[in-house]
This record gives C-alpha cells, structure tokens and sequence, in this order.
C-alpha cells in the first residue's frame, strides 16, 4: 500500500507540468486531462509491485505516447470522413452530359491537385473545415494555433483553390 501511495504522490507533485506537456501535444485541455490520468493508470499499473527507476522520465514518457496516439487518431478519424464522403459522391447518379461530366472530372483533378499541392497546416485546416465540418476553434487546438490562425489558414487554402480554378486552361 505505501507503494501506491508513494506513486501517487509523485504523479500529483508532478501533474501540472504532466498537464502542461500534454496540452502542447494535444493542443486541448480536456483531452490532456483525459491522457494525464490516463497515463497516471498505466502508471500505477506498470509499478505495481516493480521498482521503477525512473519514475518522472517514465510517466513523461506514458503521457507523450498517450497524447501522439490522441492525435494520430484525430487524424485518422479526419481522413476516414474525408475518403468516405469522395466515395459518396462518387455513389450519386450522374444526369450530365458527357461533356460536362469529363470538365467536371478535371475540375476535380485540378481541385484535388490544388489541395494537395497546400501547405500541410494549410491542408489539414481547409480539409477538417469543408470536408470534416470542425468548427476554427476545434481547428486551431488540433494545429496548436490561435483560431485568427486557424481562420487565415482556411482562408489561404480556400483562395489557393479558387484561383488555381479560375486559371486560364491553356495560357496564351
């Protein structure tokens, strides 16, 4: 039992900076909360009846995994929507011509081209915006930015699209 005790509290002693360095990573308060005590259970767990022998150097390790894994899957979870709504719209019956079909399908190639072609911030804020349908709040705590940023961010990608678009097909 003083085990228990004694790792408690050091993982209290230090909590604030493990909630700080979570919230960098994480770029959101509530879920470094979650990955801090998450992280004080795998913790406790991992000690239990072992010597730790580093216990600080551990628990920042734990909380650093835990917080990468949280936005690796945030990620994840953007791009699974994003795929699965091209593959919607592929599903829509077309009543175009041929024509239109064809310089609709280039417009997308262009359009897709364009987005690719972003900055990556850039990309990931104007995908999780139009595609993902995140609020700038949530954007900017998944980019670590202030939501101005985020704003800008959408803005640019948005205007970057638009006037690649709007390019003469064939400059003279």
């Amino acid at each position: 039992m003083y085990s228990d005790q004694k790792h408690l509290g050091l993982f209290l002693v230090h909590r604030p900076d493990l909630l700080a360095y979570a919230r960098r990573i994480t770029g959101d308060h509530a879920h470094a909360e979650d990955v801090v005590q998450e992280a004080y259970l795998r913790f406790a767990d991992a000690a239990q009846g072992t010597l730790i022998d580093e216990p600080v150097k551990y628990l920042y390790r734990i909380v650093r995994n835990l917080a990468i894994d949280g936005r690796r899957r945030l990620i994840a979870q953007a791009s699974r929507f994003v795929a699965n709504g091209e593959t919607a719209i592929r599903l829509i019956p077309d009543e175009r011509s041929p024509e239109q079909v064809a310089s609709g399908r280039a417009d997308l190639r262009e359009l897709e081209e364009a987005i690719a072609g972003l900055p990556e911030r850039t990309r990931i804020a104007l995908e999780m915006h139009r595609f993902g349908g995140y609020t700038l709040k949530q954007i900017a705590e998944h980019l670590g930015v202030a939501i101005g940023t985020a704003h800008a961010l959408v803005i640019d990608g948005l205007e970057e699209c638009r006037t690649r678009l709007h390019r003469p097909k064939h400059p003279h």
